[in-house]
């Protein structure tokens, strides 16, 4: 069996709805019950890794898994930003949010850059060992990075990738790196 590899997004939180840099929270309901309807898309997973963030726990029990914990699978770390709405860091630190969203090396928040995001997501496609079918329950920052990384593109492209609450991406390792599978 060729080893595939699917990144799903958590399921949608109070913050994220609220379009904010979430803590540790948990699931809203409906963003549990949205994952609790996609059980059968992942029931022949044979590898379940999940980030350690509640909400990302969460919605592999919601699918249905008991996930091992993968630290590489871990939110963008978002720093002093953590826990406040995009409005509230937009009305204090209005420059520093543009620098964000405009340059992957640039860190305002104290956490990580985008740039860093994708290095560290990189690393561990290309360290990882993958068989069967891996299903890792994440985040959209991790979806966007691992697709940045397997297209090779400019980290510039972080931003023009939408990922909403449970979207996935599918990837297959080759002899010649990682491909982007989309499926109907």
């Amino acid at each position: 069996m060729t080893p595939r590899l699917t990144l799903l997004c958590h399921g949608a939180t109070p913050t994220l709805r609220a379009a904010g840099f979430p803590l540790d929270e948990a699931l809203d309901a409906r963003g549990a019950q949205a994952a609790r309807d996609l059980q059968w898309r992942f029931a022949k997973a044979t590898r379940i890794l999940s980030s350690p963030a509640l909400r990302a726990r969460q919605t592999a029990q919601a699918l249905g898994f008991e996930p091992e914990i993968n630290e590489a699978l871990r939110e963008c770390d978002h720093g002093r930003w953590s826990g406040l709405g995009l409005e509230a860091v937009a009305a204090a630190e209005p420059e520093a949010l543009g620098a964000w969203l405009t340059d992957p090396q640039a860190c305002p928040h104290g956490g990580e850059s985008i740039a860093a995001l994708i290095a560290r997501v990189g690393a561990w496609l290309d360290g990882g060992r993958f068989e069967g079918f891996t299903l890792a329950v994440t985040h959209a920052s991790v979806l966007r990075a691992a697709i940045i990384h397997v297209l090779g593109s400019e980290p510039r492209s972080f931003w023009r990738i939408e990922a909403a609450p449970l979207a996935r991406a599918d990837l297959r390792p080759s002899a010649r790196g990682w491909s982007l599978r989309l499926e109907t």
